[in-house]
Parts: C-alpha cells; sequence; structure tokens
C-alpha cells in the first residue's frame, strides 16, 4: 500500500528542487489544508492533496 503522505524527499526528487524549496512548498500546501480545517503532520503533506495542487490530477472513484 502505497504511502498516504509524500516527504520532502520525495517531493525535491519528483520536481527537481532542492529539500529546502520542497520544505517550504510542504508548509504552504499545509496552510493551505489546514484553512481549510484538516490536521497536517510538519514535513509532510497529504500525497493526493500533493497531487491535486501541483499537477490538477484527481483520483477517480471511491
Amino acid at each position: 500500500m502505497e504511502n498516504r503522505f509524500i516527504r520532502a524527499e520525495e517531493v525535491a526528487d519528483e520536481l527537481g528542487v532542492s529539500k529546502p524549496y520542497a520544505y517550504k512548498l510542504i508548509r504552504q500546501l499545509n496552510e493551505e489544508l489546514k484553512d481549510k480545517g484538516f490536521i497536517t503532520i510538519a514535513g509532510r503533506v497529504n500525497r493526493q492533496y500533493f497531487n491535486e495542487r501541483l499537477y490538477g490530477v484527481r483520483k477517480e472513484g471511491n
């Protein structure tokens, strides 16, 4: 089963950016989630939300 959260190292690899910039992106995405009332984990972001915000991809079904 795929992990529900993506960490800074994976974000950096996927986007070809530095780890500090990946952490900055994660903080931004987590702030958006907090504003929507979700609980967040520092240094990690929900993988599905990451894909939606960066690629406009939504998982069909469920």
